[in-house]
């Protein structure tokens, strides 16, 4: 499917989220996970560098914002845990493969398999511009103009409302960004910082998105979601990604994620 219909575009341009199901088959979502096992099972993280992820702003800056370990990860495949999983000394409270939150930033440019799957032709996308605390992905992914970010989310496995599916404000992309979390010069400490607030959600706007194993959600750049808990049994496993679009659009200087010798820069649409 490389084109939407006119009916998709619209609904995604005025809630600034899509759900496209039965997008991937479970065999592909199946081998995404073997692989990820796969990567796990080779997992090597000396213990200065076990950093508990967070999209808690005080945590943020603490954790992520203040280890190299995170802010160079950008052309990197490197592993982000859930809390609680480390004792004092870091060793693992739990078995390593169930302590993992987020492994970032650059599969789709060092590993096969996912690198085949964001670029397939399936997700090019023309005309499109543990908890996760509400957040829009440009705070994060700053452009100018705004509106040229897309993120992919793509579900290995059914994401639920007991195992933590995404709930998103529906128009909510249409208000600007509210936060950013910028790069701090060389040197300093910490090694981020945000500019702005992130204001008081009602969450009785917060519209829950369950889908089925194989679903793709397309997520605009500024639309607010979120993600809660997971107080299941079961796993909701996830890939995701950003699109920029590539025409007339300049990549924010002081975004924490900057291009590198050897990743030159995010994947692009056109």
């Amino acid at each position: 499917m490389a084109y939407l219909s006119p009916s998709q575009l619209q609904k995604f341009q005025e809630d600034g989220f899509l759900v496209l199901e039965g997008f991937w088959s479970a065999d592909e979502c199946v081998a995404m996970q073997r692989r990820i096992g796969e990567i796990v099972a080779e997992m090597d993280v000396p213990f200065h560098c076990r950093t508990e992820f967070s999209t808690q702003e005080e945590e943020q800056l603490r954790a992520q914002g203040s280890t190299d370990y995170f802010l160079s990860s950008g052309d990197k495949i490197r592993f982000f845990f859930e809390k609680g999983v480390f004792d004092e000394k870091g060793n693992f409270l739990v078995p390593p493969e169930k302590s993992i939150n987020k492994i970032g930033h650059a599969l789709h440019a060092h590993d096969p398999v996912f690198r085949c799957v964001t670029h397939s032709p399936k997700v090019q996308q023309p005309h499109l511009g543990g908890e996760v605390s509400p957040h829009q992905d440009a705070s994060f992914l700053y452009t100018e103009p705004l509106g040229r970010v897309l993120g992919v989310w793509i579900a290995l496995e059914d994401a639920t409302l007991e195992n933590g599916c995404l709930w998103f404000i529906p128009g909510s992309h249409t208000g600007g960004v509210s936060r950013r979390m910028v790069r701090a010069p060389a040197g300093s400490a910490p090694g981020t910082s945000f500019l702005g607030t992130e204001p008081a959600r009602d969450n009785s706007l917060f519209v829950p998105t369950p889908v089925r194993r194989g679903a793709l959600v397309l997520i605009h750049g500024e639309v607010v979601h979120k993600s809660e808990q997971n107080f299941s049994d079961c796993s909701r496993q996830a890939y995701t990604f950003h699109l920029m679009e590539a025409a007339g659009t300049v990549w924010s200087p002081d975004n924490w994620l900057q291009p590198t010798a050897e990743l030159p820069f995010p994947p692009l649409y056109t």
